[in-house]
């Protein structure tokens, strides 16, 4: 009965084959030609893959089925080729009957079962099929936007590469550009060293000629006093006698007599004294002509004297001063005015009045950063020194730089005003250290130094300069040269000299202060130390205090040192006011204030009020 259901699911198989041939349009032609046999070949391999595909779906299904259909068939033998003879055979058919019942019951209902579960599955594959599509069509899209994307892409290419040829265009015209720009550097470089020797030969010939009249005015003037010499003049002593004597004829007699003795040669001055009094007039009057230097300002103002400086114990502001980093600070000679310079390129002036300071003006003109900036004794002009290779002159009442001092060929780390005001001093990182005369706003003399300058101050005609090479010199001015060397033990970051000019103050990298006597001009020196202090830069700025008894400095962890010169102890710390390396301190010549700034553009006013 199982083969006879197999042979007839076979038989339906086939047919259904064969009505699938038909409902596919296929003729098979008679007789035996190869196109027939091709197509027919063709056919039902489509048809086996067909059946194969569908099967695979109801393999478990087919199972089961032809289990069944076993297990019948098998009943149906057993029950055929067994007569019913007994009750107890029987009895066991209907068992196994009802056995093979139940079986089929749950083949059924596992049929169902899978039926259910393909139905899911379907279910399923529907919604993947939907899935898939819109998919699909995301990817399209996705196709979509990558083609616009594309065409996006080719236009930007192509702006790019109009944009290439105009970065191309644009470099070669900087180039040509830069070019001309370092023939013209290297121009200003010839036209500046030909003004710089054509000032030269200017002064030169300017002093050939003051010379020349200095010495026909002592010629004329020997000669007036030789011939004023020559001649006689006779004085009458009667008229200046007094007239209470008696009048007797003896008294005249001895009055005669004593005429006669008196007689004498004197050098006259009655024809010659206004030519030889103005000639002496001229001879030491100064040629104003062409001077940037008024008589007012070159007139020597009162300066006070500190004869005993406060140790400042607190801060009493705070502010920030500039823009940038404060390099330089200095107060005036009336201890009222406080100048501080940084690499904002200006200059701020402060009132100092009461504890406080109060920004009174600003000084520009410089095109680069300021490092070192001092005033005159009369407190009337400001002279500064800056990163842009000059050095400029202001006054007061006035922002724009009154006089600017060019020739040097790297910055100028040093500018001070000599004890003769009409004359300045300037040293910089080109390895000279210059003279400058304000009445003629030239360079008057040039000293060639073999090291790196960092810092100078002057004396009545001396100069000292500190020096990278970890060396202090010394120059005459009149004979041009360097009169002695004083070794330091490290990088020289600054000088300052007391109020005497008996003691010299450096500050070097190897974090130590050093004080010298001037007096003595020796190799011994005091060094003062302190732990925690460190030099913070190559251009740290220390001072003396105004009675020579005390040394401050800034550290760079921004706190003051402050020392005593006579036991050489720490005095006293001022710490937390400054964030950053403290670049220069100022004590005032009252001796009242110290001012410290630092490179995070704040300045700190200390008292011990």
């Amino acid at each position: 009965m199982a083969a006879d259901g197999v042979a007839s699911s076979r038989r339906t198989r086939t047919d259904s084959a064969g009505e699938s041939e038909r409902s596919c349009g296929f003729v098979v032609p008679g007789g035996d030609g190869g196109s027939g046999d091709t197509w027919r070949r063709h056919i039902v391999r489509q048809l086996k893959n067909r059946d194969r595909n569908q099967s695979d779906s109801f393999q478990d299904l087919i199972h089961f089925y032809s289990r069944l259909l076993d297990k019948s068939s098998l009943t149906n033998g057993i029950l055929s080729r067994r007569p019913c003879t007994d009750s107890s055979s029987v009895s066991s058919l209907l068992n196994q009957n009802d056995q093979l019942k139940n079986t089929t019951g749950e083949l059924a209902f596992q049929v169902l079962e899978l039926q259910q579960q393909i139905k899911i599955k379907l279910l399923v594959l529907d919604e993947q099929d939907s899935s898939l599509l819109a998919e699909r069509r995301r990817l399209a899209g996705a196709f979509d936007v990558r083609q616009e994307l594309q065409g996006r892409a080719v236009q930007v290419q192509e702006e790019n590469g109009a944009l290439k040829m105009e970065y191309d265009v644009l470099l070669e015209r900087q180039r040509g550009a830069e070019t001309r720009l370092r023939e013209e550097k290297v121009r200003e470089g010839h036209l500046l060293e030909d003004m710089i020797h054509l000032k030269r030969q200017a002064a030169a010939r300017m002093n050939s000629r003051n010379e020349r009249r200095s010495r026909a005015r002592e010629a004329n003037l020997q000669k007036e006093l030789q011939s004023a010499a020559r001649s006689k003049v006779a004085i009458d002593s009667s008229s200046s006698a007094p007239t209470s004597r008696s009048t007797s004829p003896k008294n005249e007699h001895q009055d005669k007599s004593a005429e006669r003795r008196h007689t004498r040669l004197f050098r006259s001055a009655s024809a010659t004294s206004p030519r030889i009094l103005t000639s002496i007039r001229q001879l030491f009057e100064k040629r104003r002509g062409h001077s940037v230097c008024s008589l007012e300002e070159d007139q020597m103002s009162p300066v006070g004297i500190c004869l005993s400086a406060r140790v400042p114990a607190r801060a009493l502001q705070v502010l920030e001063a500039h823009e940038q980093g404060i390099n330089t600070v200095r107060f005036s000679s009336s201890s009222d005015l406080l100048a501080t310079g940084g690499t904002d390129r200006v200059i701020k002036l402060w009132d100092v009045r009461a504890g406080s300071l109060t920004h009174r003006a600003t000084l520009d003109g410089s095109t680069e950063g300021i490092t070192c900036v001092d005033f005159d004794s009369a407190g009337s002009r400001i002279l500064a020194a800056s990163y842009d290779k000059s050095a400029l002159l202001w006054r007061l009442d006035d922002s724009v730089p009154k006089l600017t001092l060019t020739g040097h060929s790297r910055k100028v780390t040093a500018a001070r005003f000599s004890p003769s005001l009409h004359q300045v001093v300037t040293g910089s990182a080109d390895r000279t250290i210059r003279l400058w005369d304000l009445h003629r706003a030239a360079c008057v003399q040039v000293v060639d130094v073999a090291s790196y300058c960092s810092d100078l101050v002057c004396s009545e005609n001396v100069i000292i300069s500190g020096h990278y090479d970890c060396k202090i010199r010394v120059w005459d001015t009149r004979a041009v040269s360097c009169v002695q060397e004083l070794p330091a033990q490290g990088k020289v970051t600054s000088l300052d000299l007391s109020s005497d000019h008996r003691q010299l103050l450096s500050c070097c990298r190897d974090d130590c202060l050093q004080l010298v006597d001037l007096r003595r001009w020796s190799n011994d020196r005091t060094c003062f130390r302190a732990e925690g202090f460190k030099c913070g830069s190559d251009s740290t700025k220390a001072v003396i205090s105004p009675d020579g008894c005390f040394l401050a400095a800034g550290s760079a962890d921004g706190t003051v040192y402050i020392w005593n010169v006579s036991n050489g102890n720490l005095e006293t710390r001022l710490p937390d006011k400054h964030s950053s390396s403290i670049s220069a301190v100022s004590w005032s010549l009252s001796g009242e204030y110290v001012v410290s700034v630092d490179k995070s553009r704040r300045a700190v006013l200390w008292s011990d009020i």
